[in-house]
């Protein structure tokens, strides 16, 4: 069985004159950032790899949860930016196998619509919410039928 983690990115800064991608954390993201890390290295597998947008708060996101996780692989990915929830299945089914458990750090509403589509939930990631999902062998195989293994919304 392989876990999908889905992480919605800390609170983020709106600074005026700022591109939207480039936005950075506030003080809350930066202190809810650590506390989902932690939530994360009590709650869920240990990661193989996270995935993340590249927008500054997804990234800054990472670096605090990183710092309480084991640092396993880390890449990013420009489709989650902004992406749908068919992109955002696209993604995961070209996951590698050999991760059984990923950590996909993002955005709404792709985010939110992935974790519903995937199992028939009704939830609402807010900044910091984590999902943690169990779903089939291998990754090209992810359809509907994942079941929620965890849900939280730390703050810290």
């Amino acid at each position: 069985m392989h876990t999908l983690v889905v992480l919605r990115h800390a609170k983020s800064a709106w600074p005026a004159d700022v591109a939207d991608q480039d936005r950075p954390l506030n003080e809350r993201g930066r202190r809810d950032a650590p506390a989902a890390g932690r939530w994360l290295s009590s709650n869920a597998p240990a990661i193989d790899l996270a995935i993340c947008s590249p927008a500054a708060r997804a990234v800054q996101t990472w670096q605090l949860v990183a710092a309480e996780v084991s640092q396993p692989e880390y890449r990013l990915d420009d489709r989650i930016y902004d992406a749908s929830v068919e992109r955002l299945l696209d993604i995961v089914r070209e996951l590698p196998d050999a991760a059984s458990t990923v950590l996909l750090i993002g955005h709404n509403p792709g985010l939110t619509d992935l974790v519903h589509t995937l199992t028939s939930e009704t939830i609402e990631l807010k900044t910091s919410s984590i999902a943690v999902l169990n779903g089939p062998d291998c990754w090209a195989d992810i359809n509907h039928g994942a079941t929620m293994a965890g849900f939280e919304t730390p703050r810290g």
